[in-house]
């Protein structure tokens, strides 16, 4: 791909971008959804950052990431359920992971 390709390749995808973005709040009184519809969509929005959250916290590349990274993610988790400021469950859920890993667990 040259440069002029690579130039209309990412104008296109900008304009396809702002035009999805602005579909919502155009489309936002025209479309109606049940409360059935509106529930499904909460819910796919808490599953997908579930498994996004899995995926990190589980696996380095193909392979198992150990015991230290999901440790780190738990008590992370833990304390953002217990609404602790951000700051404290970051440095929680990362000193948990380096001190496991200081004391050899993988």
């Amino acid at each position: 791909m040259d440069g002029a390709e690579l130039i209309i390749a990412t104008l296109v995808l900008a304009a396809g971008t702002f035009a999805f973005r602005l579909a919502g709040p155009l489309l936002r009184t025209k479309v109606r959804l049940s409360p059935r519809a509106e529930r499904l969509m909460a819910l796919s929005a808490v599953v997908l950052l579930a498994a996004l959250v899995a995926t990190s916290a589980l696996t380095e590349g193909p392979e198992f990431a150990g015991i230290a990274r999901p440790a780190g993610v738990l008590v992370g988790g833990v304390l953002a359920w217990r609404k602790a400021p951000f700051v404290v469950v970051v440095i929680a859920a990362a000193a948990t992971a380096a001190l496991l890993r200081l004391a050899g667990v993988p």
